[in-house]
């Protein structure tokens, strides 16, 4: 195994799901400029997140759809052409 390939500067960090605005502490190298007190008094720095196992459909049980752009519009309209022909 190569020598010091794994980053030294872990750090405690909260990470903010900001869909539901569950938090977390956990630890981590990622950089960032915004800091929140944590339930335990202490101030740490926060990572944003899009989505966490709090949010996501696999993990919640619940199966929403995002559809950006009408993507999926599209591809139903695509192989309905082809399942016609």
């Amino acid at each position: 195994m190569k020598k010091d390939l794994h980053p030294k500067n872990y750090r405690f960090v909260i990470f903010k799901d900001m869909s539901n605005g569950t938090t977390f502490l956990s630890r981590s190298t990622a950089n960032s400029n915004e800091t929140v007190k944590h339930d335990d008094g202490n101030e740490y720095p926060v990572i944003k997140l899009e989505i966490s196992n709090t949010s996501h459909p696999f993990y919640t049980g619940k199966n929403l759809l995002v559809d950006t752009a009408g993507r999926i519009d599209k591809f139903k309209k695509r192989y309905e052409k082809k399942a016609g022909l």
